[in-house]
């Protein structure tokens, strides 16, 4: 059926990937797994498309989310700036290059298990079980350093070694409903940084990482013969630009929350969150 041009199919995958470009955008910076609420949300709110298209898309969707890091920070990242003193351009150099060493344990053991993942990993159990577990962890190690005082309070003295550790722990964030951004906040947090300093390195991130994982998972859409119609190449556009204008709003609030409050609330959620589904299935 045809309203004005507009198939009813189309209007409802709109709907639809508004409604998870809102999911993504919230759940991206938080440490509560953006993949994992869109495997979840996902299966309720089925995107009439293909499920090679739909795998594609729950990662591609976060480029949206990358893009508003780019410009919340962009005079942070940028070692161009003519605002920015030799120093301060060279700490800006040093900040990628730590970045860069970050993100290799995600290359070199991601990349390899990106198709055994796809294959064996996307189950709601899966999620729930993650959700629980790095939940019950953040709860931990709040509490265990809630008389400690960070040992790397400054971004820029963050030691390589520990950007590497870092990064190692963003490795971790492979299997949905762990989180990327909590994985690697939580790691910063036991490694000795402070949630400020864990969470901003971890936004830093999720730049190379998420730009690689989208080119990779396009490509393997393309290479497994599929192309983009046009009513795809428009739910991917809007839900990449629905996840960049809630993701701005979300790394805002998130940023505020962390100067005053710690990480268990977001604990709490996810284990909450986590019986849920799995109590779910049980009685399902």
């Amino acid at each position: 059926m045809d309203y004005g041009g507009i198939s009813i199919v189309l209007t409802l995958n709109m709907i639809k990937t508004i409604i998870l470009g809102i999911v993504e955008g919230f759940t991206e910076w938080l440490p509560i797994s953006s993949t994992g609420h869109l495997v979840l949300v996902g299966s309720v709110l089925k995107l009439d498309e293909s499920k090679a298209f739909i795998d594609m898309f729950n990662y591609v969707i976060q480029f949206g989310a990358i893009m508003a890091v780019v410009i919340l920070y962009f005079h942070k990242l940028n070692p161009f700036s003519p605002r920015k003193n030799q120093l301060e351009q060279k700490q800006t150099w040093t900040l990628w290059f730590k970045v860069i060493v970050a993100v290799i344990p995600s290359v070199i053991i991601g990349f390899p298990l990106n198709d055994w993942m796809d294959e064996h990993l996307m189950k709601n159990w899966i999620v729930a079980s993650m959700l629980i577990l790095y939940g019950i962890l953040f709860i931990v190690i709040e509490n265990r350093n809630k008389h400690t005082t960070p040992k790397f309070a400054d971004l820029n003295k963050l030691p390589w070694l520990t950007a590497f550790w870092i990064g190692c722990f963003q490795a971790l964030s492979i299997i949905p409903g762990t989180s990327r951004s909590g994985a690697t906040i939580l790691g910063a947090i036991i490694l000795g940084t402070s949630r400020f300093v864990g969470a901003e390195f971890s936004f830093f991130m999720a730049i190379p990482t998420m730009v690689g994982v989208s080119i990779l998972k396009i490509g393997k859409f393309l290479y497994q013969g599929n192309t983009f119609t046009g009513d795809q190449s428009i739910i991917l556009l809007v839900g990449m630009l629905v996840s960049f204008i809630v993701s701005i709003i979300s790394i805002k609030f998130l940023m505020d929350y962390i100067k005053k409050h710690d990480f268990k609330v977001f604990g709490w959620y996810r284990i909450i969150l986590g019986l849920l589904v799995l109590g779910a299935m049980l009685f399902a």
